[in-house]
Formats: C-alpha cells, sequence, structure tokens
C-alpha cells in the first residue's frame, strides 16, 4: 500500500478519536486558575474568582464524510493492488478410463450386446464434472496457491486471470494434509503476483480483507476482522493453526487470498462454518509458505514422525497418569519398528516437553514434531509411571500416502488390487441384516486402487468372482492370481443397506510397468 494510504488511515483514526474529545472535555472537573490563591494553598472554600469567565475554544469541527473516505481509501486500494493478482481455477474431474469399472463398453464386453443395451445403454452420459474455486499468484513466474481441495481429482485445471487472459495449469504439488496446492502457469511475460506478509505477527482485532470467487462471482472483496488466531480442532485438515475471520468467505472463496491493510497475504481461504455466520477460516502464511517451498523444490512435503499413536489427557485420565487436564499429551500405542519405539517411548507415557516446548495438546505436539527435520535428534519429556523422564528419540520422515496404501494390503488381501477380506462370519452377517452367511466381508479399500476405482467399498459382500462362488481368502487370491496384468475379471458383490442389492463390477488388474 502507498504511504499515503496508511497516513489517511491513521489520520481517519485521530479523527475519530477527536470527535469524541470534545465530550471528554466538558466531563472533566475544571482546573483553578494557575497562581490562584485556592490553587496555591488547597483551600476548598476559598471564594470563587469573580472574573470573567474566559471564552471557550471553539470545538474543530469534524466532517464524518471525510474519515469514511479515508476509510474507504484504504480498502479500495488493497483491492486495486492485489486484485490483478486473484484468479479463479477452474477444474474438470477425471473422467473413467477406458476399460475401467465405470466404461460401459467393459459391460458389453461381458454380458453381450442385448444384455447390454437393455440395461446399460439407457444409462444417461454423464458430463465430466465441473468445479471452481480460487487461488493467488505469489511469483511473477506464475507460481499459484490455492487449496488442495480445489484442484483435488482434478484432470484439467484453468486459471482465468482478472484481464480475462486464460491459462492451462501445471500441477506443481499438493498437500492433502494441510489442505494446500501449488500450480504452475506459463506467460510470455511476468505476471501480477501478490507479496506476502508475516501471519506470526497478527493480532486479535486487526482489520483484514479477503478476495475471490464465491458463486462465480469474480473477485468479490470481503472486509472483516481478525477473530482468532491459532484455532484448531475445526476438522478440516490434519495440521490446523487456521485463522478465524468474520469477513466474508463463502463456496468458491476457497484458496483465494486474505489480507492486512497493507495489501499483504497473510492466509489462504479454505473454510467455513456453514450452520453458523460470519465464521470463516484461512491457513497462516506463513504455513504456507512452508509448504509451498518444499512442493516447488520436491513435489512433495516432508514431515517429522515419531511413529505414535497418541491422544487428549482429559480431566479423567489426567489423575491415573500424574498430570492436569491439558498438560501433555497421552501415548496410546507405539507402533513396531518406529522411531518411537526405539528411543524406549511406551503406551501410557504422557508427552509434556518437545524440543525444550510445553506441549499441551494434541494439535500442538502433531505441528511440532512435523516441523521437525526427519533424522534430527530431540529430547521428548514425558511423564511414566507418575514420575518425570527424559527420552532422546530420532525424528523418522513420515510415510507418504502412497506408503501408507502400500502397507494397507495385509493377509487376507489380494496382492496388487488394494483391498482386504475377510470371511463373512455368521454374527457379522446378523450383524448386517444379511440373509446369508457365505461370501468374503470387505475390511478396507485403498484409496485410489484398483478396487477403489471398481467401486467397491467398505462393507461390501464379494459374492463371485469370474461368475464362480468364492467362500475364502484363499480362494480369492487363486481367482485373482490368475487375471493377467492389464486384463479385467468381473466380480459380483452384495452391497448391504436398507435396500441390499448385487451388482456386478469390473475389477482391472494394474498393468505392469
Amino acid at each position: 500500500m502507498r504511504p499515503l494510504t496508511l497516513m489517511k488511515l491513521a489520520s481517519a483514526l485521530v479523527l475519530m478519536i477527536l470527535v469524541m474529545a470534545p465530550g471528554w472535555a466538558l466531563s472533566a472537573p475544571a482546573r483553578p486558575p494557575a497562581g490562584s490563591d485556592k490553587a496555591a494553598s488547597g483551600d476548598k472554600t476559598a471564594p470563587a474568582d469573580k472574573r470573567a469567565p474566559a471564552a471557550k475554544a471553539p470545538s474543530a469541527k469534524i466532517d464524518p464524510r471525510a474519515v469514511l473516505q479515508a476509510m474507504e481509501e484504504g480498502f479500495s486500494s488493497v483491492a486495486d493492488r492485489v486484485t490483478p493478482a486473484v484468479v479463479n481455477v477452474s477444474t474438470v474431474s477425471r473422467r473413467p478410463a477406458a476399460g475401467s469399472s465405470d466404461d460401459p463398453q467393459r459391460f458389453r464386453d461381458f454380458f453381450g450386446d442385448e444384455f447390454y443395451e437393455r440395461y446399460f445403454r439407457r444409462r444417461p452420459r454423464e458430463d465430466a464434472p465441473r468445479a471452481s474455486g480460487s487461488g493467488v499468484i505469489v511469483d511473477p513466474a506464475g507460481y499459484i496457491l490455492t487449496n488442495n481441495h480445489v484442484i483435488e481429482n482434478a484432470q484439467d485445471i484453468t486459471v482465468r486471470l482478472s484481464d480475462s487472459r486464460k491459462f492451462t495449469a501445471r500441477l506443481v504439488g499438493r498437500d492433502p494434509k494441510t489442505d494446500l496446492a501449488v500450480l504452475k502457469v506459463d506467460a510470455t511475460a511476468p505476471l501480477p503476483a501478490a507479496e506476502l506478509g508475516d501471519s506470526e505477527r497478527l493480532r486479535v482485532g486487526q482489520w483484514v480483507v479477503a478476495i475471490g470467487n464465491p458463486f462465480g462471482l469474480d473477485r468479490t472483496v470481503t472486509v472483516g476482522i481478525v477473530s482468532a488466531t491459532a484455532r484448531t480442532r475445526v476438522g478440516v485438515t490434519t495440521y490446523e493453526n487456521f485463522i478465524q475471520t468474520d469477513a466474508s468467505i463463502n463456496p468458491g472463496n476457497s484458496g483465494g487470498p486474505l489480507l492486512n491493510l497493507d495489501g499483504r497475504v497473510i492466509g489462504i481461504n479454505t473454510a467455513i462454518v456453514a450452520a453458523g455466520q460470519g465464521i470463516g477460516f484461512s491457513i497462516p502464511i506463513n504455513e504456507a509458505r512452508a509448504v509451498m517451498s518444499q512442493l516447488i523444490a520436491r513435489g512433495k512435503v516432508v514431515r517429522g514422525w515419531l511413529g505414535i499413536a497418541i491422544q487428549d489427557v482429559t480431566d479423567e485420565l489426567a489423575g491415573s497418569f500424574g498430570v492436569k487436564e491439558r498438560e501433555g499429551v497421552l501415548v496410546a500405542d507405539v507402533m513396531k519398528g518406529g522411531p518411537g519405539e526405539a528411543a524406549g517411548l511406551k503406551p501410557g507415557d504422557v508427552i509434556v516437553e518437545l524440543g525444550g516446548t510445553k506441549i499441551r495438546e494434541v494439535p500442538d505436539l502433531q505441528r511440532r514434531v512435523a516441523a521437525v527435520a526427519p533424522g534430527q535428534n530431540v529430547d521428548v519429556g514425558v511423564v511414566r509411571d507418575k514420575a518425570p523422564v527424559r527420552v532422546r528419540v530420532r525424528v523418522g520422515e513420515m510415510p507418504s500416502e502412497d506408503t501408507a496404501t502400500a502397507e494397507a494390503e495385509m493377509e487376507g488381501g489380494p496382492e496388487g488390487f488394494g483391498l482386504q477380506v475377510e470371511p463373512l462370519a455368521p454374527d457379522t452377517a446378523e450383524r448386517l441384516g444379511l440373509s446369508f452367511s457365505q461370501g468374503l466381508l470387505v475390511v478396507d479399500v485403498a484409496s485410489g486402487g484398483p478396487a477403489d476405482r471398481a467401486g467397491l467399498k467398505r462393507g461390501d459382500v464379494i459374492l463371485e468372482i469370474d461368475r464362480k462362488p468364492v467362500h475364502d481368502a484363499p480362494g480369492l487370491q487363486k481367482a485373482l492370481a490368475a487375471v493377467p496384468p492389464g486384463r479385467s475379471v468381473l466380480m459380483w458383490v452384495h452391497r448391504p443397506g436398507s435396500d441390499g442389492q448385487n451388482q456386478f463390477l469390473v475389477l482391472q488388474r494394474e498393468p505392469q510397468p
């Protein structure tokens, strides 16, 4: 923002104070004239001064319009300066690939032309779903910050600038754990970019400006204040440390900037409380800057990891572990082979300190561990059996989503298909309201794997593979192992529910690289 604008805003605040000043002056007790007997002696009964009262100084005339116009100029200057850097992000979701479970041609191959024409051809063709959000250019070279949920599962990403220029954007990287993503567009000349601020210096009550594209209404500007900082437990992302604001944020604002009165980005708007009013949340720009740097440098975010399961210390649990409520984080489990186990952490330990910093709740510990570089040693203070203990942990690297998916295929899960099954027990069948107890219950489906793409869900019961009944995991493993890479097999499943139905799905084995 120009220095003149800041001076006008400051002047406006001073003028508002002066408007109220005469009232304060009238309510204050009059001071005796200097040199009077009363002033000299302090005698409260001294006779009143008979001289004529001094003439009142005329009150300064304040023009309320000037005050408002100065504030208007401040907000307008922010909008004028940053709007060119705010973009509309529109996406087209991925269409079913040829040969995938959603490709009707697969059903024609399995069922024949007559069956296909009768039951499948009548289904209306669905256009690829479209979505829209916002983003902000943070580098003249064309790097754009937005939300992960704006571009998730996108096949095509289009960015439109305020001057109506359109660019096809490339996804540099995304981080679902913070709901951030970085896009890149290539332009022939430097693009207008917003300046990043410092979210650590924010204070509750500061003015903020939000710019975005709510409901497709391009470059909408709203104004509010910082309602709260370090807001956690919103339930939006894994790592939460949100700025809360009452500046109006609506669907379509996601990915747009939250700005201070200097016109600097101090947050990326990401969520609202749908049942409330004037409750929006932004990711602090300091956190977004760190994530963005890693995504640009390596395409992913590397975080520290202790390999433990944790929970908050409630009032009911505190006494049993020798701590106070909200004093530390309880270790519920220690993962085999993880950094925590190697360091000697045990279930029942209460972590009260990490690297010299007090720990009070789960989000606090999550953020601080994630910020530690893998391979670095960190001192951990715990309370074990109501006594303080010091542990030194060599922090590991948090497994990626792909690694976690690969590890999810446990015994009983056919290799290469991304699902886990178990025999359908009679008591389970009864609990699900099934009239039969044969088949295999799907207990887990790896996100993005072949089973997920085929449409399998947890709770489904696999009845047949390739038109043959299947009763146990080895039988399923044998049937699927016979499917060549890149080929498909017909699966008949029952989907429990109020109107439980059987349906056919086409499961395709991943082709060999």
